[in-house]
């Protein structure tokens, strides 16, 4: 219950701070997200405020994610991400102990957001998936939620603090969630498959110069991201 209530607080602070910096926050398709039940939510990856402003769109669901190991066991900010629902994950290695973390938590009904690149884009563009995420879901069964967020690139820190209203636009777009079929069994090939069938509906929630290593491999589907902004809820 109190882990709960700060889970809230947290959110009203994301959600004050966005009303302060942010001029435009826009969230697409909330309805897709699972109202219950484990889910991996999916995303591109292009700044550290990317987690809040996703959660911020998959309210009244919270998301529990990975955070790399020296983040995690920082004295304060550490703190921070655990309350937030964060934990460690050792970067540039096969981490088994924190998959299992993760596919524990799914298989109990969480909501797992992961970011399959694994780290942030430092060129803006979606980079090849790891396979971390189609092994998560492969285990589990749970179906993966795309997720799409642009704009956050423009956050500079701490110079963001001192500039109220400096960011122009954030946008969240959540696609339709799918289950990873058709993989007879799990090894190195299937979930490299399964990583790019994920990457690939992320992709087509972003708008084209985003899409980096995946332009021109999203779905079929029109993307979402790029029709009329009429389409969109701010939140």
């Amino acid at each position: 219950m109190l882990r709960d209530l700060y889970r809230r607080g947290v959110l009203l602070i994301a959600w004050t701070l966005t009303l302060i910096y942010v001029r435009r926050y826009e969230a697409e398709g909330r309805e897709n997200v699972p109202r219950e039940g484990g889910v991996i939510v999916a995303s591109n990856h292009l700044n550290n405020a990317d987690p809040p402003m996703i959660a911020r769109a998959l309210r009244p669901r919270y998301p529990v994610f990975m955070a790399k190991k020296e983040m995690v066991e920082k004295p304060v900010v550490g703190r921070l991400f655990r309350a937030w629902g964060a934990f460690p994950v050792r970067r540039g290695e096969a981490d088994l102990g924190a998959l299992r973390t993760a596919t524990e938590l799914v298989r109990r009904g969480e909501m797992l957001l992961m970011f399959p690149e694994g780290t942030r884009s430092r060129s803006g563009t979606l980079q090849r998936g790891h396979p971390g995420t189609a092994m998560i879901a492969m285990r589990t069964g749970a179906p993966v939620l795309p997720v799409a967020v642009y704009g956050t690139e423009s956050i500079k820190w701490p110079a963001f603090f001192l500039r109220p209203r400096s960011v122009r636009r954030v946008r969240v777009v959540i696609g339709e969630p799918f289950t990873l079929t058709g993989y007879a069994r799990i090894n190195g090939e299937t979930a490299q498959a399964a990583t790019d069938q994920i990457m690939r509906r992320i992709a087509a929630l972003l708008p084209p110069q985003y899409r980096g290593a995946y332009a021109g491999a999203a779905d079929g589907a029109p993307s979402s991201a790029v029709t009329a902004d009429a389409t969109a809820t701010t939140a």
